[in-house]
């Protein structure tokens, strides 16, 4: 039975789906929508189109981005030795939020995970490998999430990588098990990425 508008149910339904958002906080973004002014709601209606229309993936590293190469793999500063590979866009902006890192980043786009269907050929593995035949780096630093699925692509990626001779490294273990990158604070992320150890 609805007890509020069908249009507002719509849009509480909208707001569940997004990742975090449970039934009632959907309930609360929704009337907190209908109490906005017209032009803030038509202003966040156009950054939700703008973000579909203009964000897209970086060609080199995947990262998200509005110009092709994106602003880090188009920077002539970057260290172009040095290649993080991470799992998600979130945990290149967590990283970047310590000023610790200035080589380059490879965003696989996940991690391994067998019960969900997720396998090598699901990730930009093959890419990854691409550009490192075309654009050799001196070391590749695996900064994947501290949970099984990251534990597992990391093992993998390393049993990949080891052949071709570069240094391969991994975040040092800073971050607690079981969380996400994106979560983790910018003091232990710059603690991590100072010491990796070599795998």
């Amino acid at each position: 039975m609805l007890y509020t508008s069908e249009s507002v149910e719509q849009l509480a339904e909208y707001f569940g789906q997004l990742p975090g958002i449970g039934r009632k906080t959907a309930q609360r973004l929704a009337l907190h929508i209908l109490k906005l002014p017209r032009e803030e709601v038509d202003a966040l209606a156009r950054a939700l189109i703008n973000v579909k229309e203009r964000v897209r993936y970086c060609s080199v590293c995947a990262n998200i981005t509005e110009s092709d190469p994106c602003v880090i793999c188009a920077n002539p500063k970057r260290d172009r030795s040095i290649i993080c590979v991470v799992e998600e866009p979130n945990d290149v902006l967590a990283i970047e939020k310590t000023n610790e890192f200035r080589g380059l980043y490879h965003v696989l786009g996940g991690a391994l995970s067998p019960l969900d269907g997720v396998g090598p050929e699901d990730l930009r593995i093959k890419e990854l490998l691409q550009r490192l035949e075309s654009q050799p780096a001196e070391e590749v630093i695996l900064a994947l999430n501290p949970n099984v699925e990251g534990e597992a692509t990391t093992l993998y990626l390393s049993k990949l990588l080891r052949p071709l001779g570069l240094r391969l490294t991994r975040i040092a273990r800073g971050l607690p098990v079981g969380s996400d990158l994106e979560f983790a604070d910018e003091a232990t992320l710059s603690r991590a990425i100072e010491g990796r150890i070599a795998i």
